[in-house]
């Protein structure tokens, strides 16, 4: 099997991961610097879906305890792989469309879900972290991000703005369920810097009704600067530290 960029597995892996994920971590560390935080303010998450579980725990021996995966069948047997290998010092985001039939088992693993823009999928998701207690399989409250869309496209994910406030005050009263903030993708073709600045807007807007909600999930590969710029508090980027897509990924 090859890695994403077509590179064999084993050292020459690790030598790419290494190599990408340095390069990654110091653009983060500059674009912290250009806008006058400190890079411990910033979550890198390197997005392993598609990609196996032995790149994962090359990422956790180059000092990554954070990853985001997007499809439930593809994380839950990376996420037993990695508890069997590696114990559970690994915290794993939910970052892509959950579906509502899904969000019993989301619950089974995900320590945080970043793309909740429904009322159903937050009564959805609090009767998975119930479930999922009951079967002795978390403790912890699951950490909820509310994704907003920013054009009022909701067809490509996220809550319209007018939506926002009943949907995150869903998820602050629901148990199990912690509200960490909001996440956002720029719309299609739109300026990123001018994105993030109106998503920062409503993110000062729901910390006046919730001040815990601290957490913005904003920036991938192409915009993690703008990102930062405005309050990012979790870049999520997969391409830039894991290559193209492996050749077998649907």
């Amino acid at each position: 099997m090859t890695g994403g960029d077509g590179a064999p597995e084993g050292d020459a892996r690790r030598a790419y991961l290494a190599e990408h994920l340095d390069a990654v971590r110091s653009r983060l560390a500059d674009a912290c610097r250009a806008a006058g935080r400190g890079v411990d303010e910033v979550i890198l998450l390197p997005v392993t879906k598609f990609f196996p579980a032995s790149d994962v725990a090359i990422l956790r021996d180059l000092g990554c305890r954070e990853f985001g995966e997007s499809r439930e069948q593809d994380a839950a047997p990376k996420v037993i792989a990695l508890r069997e290998s590696a114990g559970d010092d690994v915290r794993w985001h939910m970052i892509g469309h959950v579906q509502r039939n899904k969000a019993r088992a989301v619950a089974r693993w995900a320590h945080e879900v970043h793309s909740v823009d429904s009322l159903r999928l937050v009564d959805a998701l609090q009767r998975g972290v119930e479930r999922a207690r009951g079967d002795g399989e978390r403790t912890d409250d699951l950490a909820v991000y509310v994704q907003v869309s920013l054009d009022g496209d909701t067809h490509r994910g996220g809550v319209d703005r007018a939506e926002l406030d009943p949907v995150a005050d869903a998820v602050a009263q629901a148990s199990g369920l912690r509200l960490a903030g909001l996440m956002a993708v720029p719309p299609l073709e739109s300026d990123a810097d001018a994105a993030f600045a109106d998503l920062a807007g409503l993110h000062q807007r729901l910390l006046r009704s919730y001040p815990t909600a601290t957490g913005l999930s904003a920036g991938m590969t192409g915009d993690l600067e703008e990102a930062v710029r405005h309050g990012s508090t979790c870049v999520r980027v997969g391409t830039a530290i894991l290559g193209p897509r492996p050749v077998t990924s649907p």
